[in-house]
């Protein structure tokens, strides 16, 4: 939360932006909660003068199971601070690894 400034958008592709760091994090509760570990393998990665993009393969452990979602994601930073953050993913991937996961 740290390196994110004051006015970051947080872009998931499939939802609506959010604005600010309070919003990232309420959002970052959301997905994280139902995981007992946490796994962010970037794959990739390339810096071009402010923007640096990744992909990554987002992994949650949830129960006795990982749910595994390929991520593509761009980062805006300036003077340090992330001003964008944008995840571009496949929501059904998600959902459909999360029911399995979770009934």
């Amino acid at each position: 939360m740290s390196l994110l400034a004051p006015e970051v958008s947080y872009e998931n592709m499939p939802m609506a932006p959010l604005v600010g760091p309070e919003a990232v994090k309420q959002t970052l509760e959301m997905f994280l909660a139902p995981a007992t570990k946490v796994l962010w393998p970037v794959l990739r990665q390339v810096e071009v003068g402010d923007m640096v993009f990744n992909e990554r393969l987002d992994r949650f452990k949830i129960g006795e199971g990982w749910l595994e979602l390929p991520i593509a994601g761009v980062f805006e930073v300036h003077n340090g601070k992330i001003t964008l953050w944008r995840d571009y993913f496949d929501m059904d991937t998600y959902s459909t690894q999360m029911a399995e996961l979770t009934k």
